[in-house]
This record gives structure tokens, sequence and C-alpha cells, in this order.
């Protein structure tokens, strides 16, 4: 792995584990030092994130994670429904007895995490669930776009997610297995366009800023 790419892969990840929030301002020369790289590496990964739509080059200013606005909320949370519920009626043709018991032990994952209230471990997880879903029809084309999503997903959700919305989550996701495992897609269909409803809904619109080198931090 090049560094440029480490750096991309540290800042998307406090992205999507909303260790960092929309807004954060990304020094470079903070940045540089944090890696231990010049600030070309730096400036090469925050052009890619920028390409990647998760960051905002801004003349003058510099580098800043993305501000959704609502109205792309709700775009993106469209297009999940559209493409999750084509992938789960296509899952629910193909499933087998041994990827319904990886999904089970996902959620057993997901519940300890809630439990424990590990914030960047359940939202990781939580998240990886849909992939999980992706990877499972084994078409790289829909992993990859269902991930661009997920990240634009957790980007938009401006806060941590609450303990209780997370619960909520988790046992739609359980609810959502057992329908795949009935071979049931069209309730499988209808719980994750309530899942997604439902964390679509539960978007907040004040973020909290973190800091940096404590996000980023290796």
């Amino acid at each position: 792995m090049t560094q440029t790419q480490r750096i991309v892969d540290a800042v998307t990840a406090a992205i999507v584990e909303r260790r960092l929030m929309p807004g954060t301002k990304l020094a470079e020369q903070q940045i540089a030092d944090i890696f231990q790289v010049s600030r070309t590496l730096v400036r090469q990964a925050l052009n890619q994130l920028s390409r990647d739509r998760l960051v905002v080059l801004a003349p003058a200013r510099g580098a800043f994670v993305r501000e959704p606005s609502v109205e792309e909320a709700h775009q993106v949370f469209e297009v999940r429904l559209m493409l999750e519920s084509a992938m789960l009626r296509r899952l629910c043709e193909t499933i087998t007895e041994a990827q319904v018991a990886t999904l089970r032990r996902h959620l057993a994952d997901e519940q300890a995490a809630v439990a424990r209230t590990d914030v960047p471990g359940r939202t990781r997880l939580l998240a990886d669930f849909h992939t999980v879903l992706a990877g499972m029809l084994g078409n790289e084309v829909l992993a990859e776009l269902l991930g661009d999503l997920l990240s634009r997903s957790s980007l938009i959700s401006l806060m941590y997610q609450s303990s209780h919305s997370a619960e909520h989550s988790q046992a739609e996701h359980v609810a959502i297995v057992d329908a795949l495992a009935r071979r049931d897609a069209d309730a499988a269909v209808a719980l994750m366009g309530e899942h997604l409803g439902n964390v679509e809904r539960n978007l907040r619109l004040n973020p909290r800023v973190s800091d940096l080198a404590s996000a980023l931090q290796p």
C-alpha cells in the first residue's frame, strides 16, 4: 500500500466511523505530521478523496470533509433503496445455508458491539452488513457501488448514532436476515425499505467537528 492510499484509507475510515464529522478542516501540514509524509503526498490523497466526493477542496481555504445537502441525503437513500431492494430479491433466489450462517455471525458481532457501546465498531459493522449482502452475489461492481453509497450515507449521518437508534438498526438487520433465511423476497424488501427509511429519519443536521489529530492518529 502506498503512503497516499494509507492516508486515503485512514480519512475514509474516520468518516465512515464518524470520527471525522462534515465540516472538519483537513490541514495539510497536520496530516503530513501525523503520517510523517510530505505535503505533496497529502495533497495527492486529498485530491483522491475529492474525486470520491468525501472531501471539498476550497480555493485559498484548504480541504474540508464534505457537507452534503439535505436534498443529496434524500437522493442517496433513494438510490440505496432501489439498489438494495433488487439485491435482496436476487439474493433470495441464490442464498445458501452457509451464507445465512455467515450473516448470523455478523449479526452476533453487531449485537456485541452495540452492547459494549463500541461506537466506531458498531458503526462499521452496521454499515458492513449491507456490503456483506452485496458480496454474497459475487458482483464486484455492485459491491463497489454500494460501498460508495455507504460512505456517502455515513458522511450524511452528521452525528454519531445514538445507542437507541443503533440497537434499532441491529434489530432490523436481524429481521432482514430472518426473511432471507425463509427466502421471502417481499418481506425482505419491505423490511429493508423500513430500515433505510428509519436510518434517514434519524439524520441530524448539526454536525460536531472533531479534532483532526485524534481522529486520524494511527
